[in-house]
Parts: structure tokens; C-alpha cells; sequence
């Protein structure tokens, strides 16, 4: 007979099931025995066992430890089989457009992570209450973690975006990795707005802060709020609404936050409630209890908003070969970022300042260091390149009138004075604008306008 393990407990190996079982454990433990109950992973290392337990945590024993283990039987399918969906022709026409993340994840139940591997049409498998919200069709534009896309994956989605509006649909839904969400919703909202149009529907940017297997998964909820707005939201303006997205507005379970998709940023890695709008508040919130769905729309949404005079078929693309160089104020700044920036063709420097927007600037006495990051940076905006700052600070505007020093970085050509907007919002205005081949001083003009609705006169 053939064992596994070296304790006083040996389990046969002919016990263990199969990698991907279902399983129940008795492990003796220091607080005695202890039930384990979830699905048998690959071991992460030998003369182990690790479960993925049903909160979604992998826990691992020795098999000395172990002693017993019953076969629950094989994992049922999580987000079931591909069925035929019957189709209300009476309702609007939303477009999915997946990219992947989270929501659209699946556990490798022989490694225990969680992989991008969720083809689009499982999503109406996985939420059937889609097809009594919406008539759903599904494009996929590719299965990327969100920290692996790109400018040219913006363009892409705002084609795809354009193309399904010419099909008839009313709006679309981006299905997003959370870790970027933020960034590709503004591109979008400027891509689409930034020269005074409109989108020709609702765009609604979505995601999952917990994988589809898990029991706290908010994945659902929110794809369903996220398709409510496209299908039914109000008439985009142009301004503060281009983009939204649609997530939990707090831990629990149903109410989903609207925000605008230019003013909000991911504020905790692995709360549901992650999303929050800076500078500005929601514009939305949407209810889900018992299956019924209602939309609260704020107050202050539209009350000084005008309707764009028309909507744009062709969304402004973004220059890929454009360059920004992202650099944090602070003790480590230094002169040669910026000579490293003019040298290899950075059309813009983005940099992430201090309190009110302050960069390192100032020797008082024994810093030189701090002379030659002003001198490097007098030099880079004479030669043409475009210096702009915003703040580190989690809200609050950028304001360099108050310390002399705010003062002196103006007289430098470096924008921002004024501006209410988040740094990933302000790459994203930045690469935007570079894409339209502006000159300096055209840039600076633009740079304190509100283009999108991201950058309200008062906070």
C-alpha cells in the first residue's frame, strides 16, 4: 500500500482525489481539529495540500496534518453552460465590450490563481438578468489585465464604442480591469468630448474588485447597474458624462455608484467600494432589491450642463508615439529625469507635485541639487517641451499663487495654476492634447479649460 506523509497520520495516495475536487479535510491543528471545506489545488509545495477555501483563500496543510479527507465530488460550473438566451426584441440595445479584468476571470483550479480567460458570451450566461434589462450583444476587444493596456487599447475601445452606436446601440458597456478603469474611462470621455462633442450613447466603464468564483464577488451587481445606465441612463451632455463608471458604492450589496469617468480614481486595492469621484461628486446611483432596479439621479447633475450640439461619429484618436514622462516631486527628483526626458523625445513632463503643486526647486543653502532640477526645467520648456503639474494630494486644487516658489515655476512655463483635476486625469488631457499636434501655447490654454467637465471652476 502506497502512503503520502510522514507523520503519525498518513493518508493513503490512492485518498487524495483529483486536482479541481471538492473536498473536505479534518486537519489537526495547535486548537486541535479543524474542518476545511473548498476545492483540492495543485500542492505549492511538496508533502502538502492546498484548498481554495470558499471565501476565495487558498490554505495549505501539511498532509501529516491531515486526518481524513472526503470527496465532496466534481466543481460544479460556476458560471454554467452556454445556454440560449431568449431575446426581448422590445428592448434597447446594449453592446458589451469586453476586455477583460476581473469581472470576466476565472480560478486555475490547478494553480489557484485567478486568470482572464472569461469568453464574453458566459457573461450572459453567468447574469441572466441581463436579457430582461437590455438586448445584449458581446464583442471582444481582447482578455488584458488592466496594467497592461495602452493608449493604442484606448483607441480601441473608443472605435469599438463608435461602431456599436452605428449598429444601434443606445450605449456599451466596457468591461475593465479595476486597476486602470480610471485612466481608460478618461481617455474615452476625451477622445469622444474633448473637442466640444458628445458620445452618440451612454458610455458605462465596469469591473470586479473579487473574481466571479468567489462568494463576495461584486462582479454582478455591477455589470447589471452598468447595463441599466447604458440602456436607460440620461442623454449624454458632453460634460460630466461621457464616460461613467459604474461600481459598489459601499461594501455591501445594492447600491452601485455612478461616476464620472474623468473625475474618479481607485482609492483601495480590494475594498468593493474602491471608486470615488475627486473634486466632484457621483452623478448617479443605482439600486438593486428583489430584483427590481432604480436609478437616483443628483441633483447637481446637468444644472450646468448644456447638451453638446452634436455627437460624434469618430472619436478623436491618440497618438501612440507620443511620450509623457510621469516624475514625483520630492526628495528624489533630479535634474538629469528631465535632461533624460528632453533627450529622448518626451513631447510632455507630467509631474506630481507637493501640497499646492510644488516641485524641488528652491537651495536653501545646501541643496545645489535643487538648482539644477530648475535649471534642467527652464531649459526643457525653452526648447519647446511641455511641463505641467498637478497634486499628490488626494483632493484639493493646484494653486501657484500662494508661496512664492508657485510663483517662480510659472515664470518657468510650467502649467496647472488652478486646475481641479487627479494626476491620472491630467496624463490623460496631456497625451490628448500633444495627439493634436498643439503648439506650446495652444496647450496652455487648454490646459485650464474644462474640455470634459474634469476641471470644475469651483470645488
Amino acid at each position: 500500500m502506497d502512503y503520502i506523509g510522514t507523520g503519525w497520520n498518513m493518508v493513503e495516495s490512492s485518498e487524495v482525489p483529483n486536482v479541481g475536487s471538492r473536498v473536505k479535510l479534518i486537519v489537526n491543528t495547535w486548537n486541535g481539529s479543524s474542518e476545511v471545506e473548498g476545492v483540492l489545488l495543485a500542492p505549492t509545495t511538496q508533502e502538502h495540500i492546498t484548498v481554495k477555501l470558499v471565501n476565495g483563500y487558498n490554505a495549505t496543510h501539511s498532509i501529516s496534518s491531515i486526518e481524513s479527507i472526503e470527496n465532496l465530488g466534481e466543481l460544479p460550473n460556476i458560471v454554467g453552460d452556454s445556454t440560449v438566451v431568449v431575446v426581448d426584441h422590445s428592448l434597447p440595445i446594449v453592446h458589451i465590450l469586453h476586455t477583460g479584468g476581473t469581472i470576466a476571470s476565472k480560478v486555475d483550479y490547478t494553480t489557484g490563481a485567478v486568470s482572464a480567460r472569461f469568453e464574453p458570451e458566459e457573461l450572459l450566461a453567468a447574469v441572466p438578468e441581463l436579457a430582461s434589462i437590455a438586448q445584449i450583444e458581446t464583442k471582444k476587444l481582447g482578455n488584458m489585465w488592466s496594467d497592461d493596456i495602452r493608449p493604442q487599447h484606448w483607441n480601441r475601445m473608443a472605435e469599438a464604442a463608435s461602431s456599436s452606436f452605428e449598429e444601434g446601440a443606445v450605449g456599451v458597456v466596457i468591461t475593465h480591469g479595476t486597476d486602470t478603469m480610471h485612466i481608460s474611462s478618461a481617455a474615452l470621455a476625451f477622445a469622444f468630448s474633448g473637442s466640444g462633442g458628445r458620445p452618440a450613447g451612454r458610455i458605462a466603464f465596469t469591473g470586479s474588485q473579487r473574481s466571479s468564483d468567489r462568494g463576495s464577488s461584486d462582479g454582478a451587481e455591477n455589470l447589471i447597474a452598468a447595463v441599466h445606465w447604458a440602456a436607460y441612463g440620461p442623454t449624454p451632455t458632453g460634460v460630466r458624462d461621457s464616460t461613467v463608471i459604474v461600481m459598489h458604492d459601499s461594501a455591501d450589496d445594492g447600491v452601485i455608484s455612478v461616476n464620472f469617468g474623468g473625475a474618479v480614481r481607485k482609492n483601495h486595492s480590494s475594498k468593493r467600494e474602491a471608486f470615488s469621484s475627486v473634486n466632484q461628486t457621483p452623478i448617479a446611483t443605482i439600486s438593486s432589491n428583489r430584483n427590481e432596479i432604480s436609478m437616483s439621479i443628483s441633483s447637481d447633475y446637468g444644472s450646468s450642463d448644456a447638451i453638446a450640439a452634436r455627437p460624434i461619429s469618430k472619436p478623436v484618436p491618440f497618438d501612440c508615439d507620443v511620450k509623457i514622462l510621469q516624475l514625483i516631486a520630492g526628495p528624489h527628483l533630479q535634474a538629469d529625469q528631465i535632461v533624460h526626458a528632453a533627450k529622448n523625445g518626451y513631447g510632455g513632463i507630467l509631474f506630481w507635485g507637493t501640497g499646492l503643486g510644488h516641485l524641488p526647486i528652491d537651495d536653501p543653502g545646501d541643496a545645489p541639487e535643487n538648482t539644477e532640477v530648475k535649471e534642467a526645467l527652464s531649459k526643457y520648456v525653452a526648447d519647446g517641451g511641455v511641463a505641467v503639474i498637478t497634486t499628490q494630494c488626494l483632493a484639493g486644487p493646484v494653486h501657484l499663487d500662494v508661496y512664492s516658489k508657485g510663483r517662480d515655476q510659472q515664470d518657468l512655463g510650467v502649467l496647472g495654476h488652478g486646475t481641479n483635476f487627479i494626476p491620472e486625469v491630467a496624463m490623460v488631457k496631456l497625451h490628448y492634447l500633444l495627439s493634436r499636434e498643439m503648439s506650446s501655447e495652444k496647450v496652455a490654454l487648454a490646459w485650464s479649460e474644462n474640455l470634459v467637465g474634469e476641471n470644475p471652476s469651483s470645488i
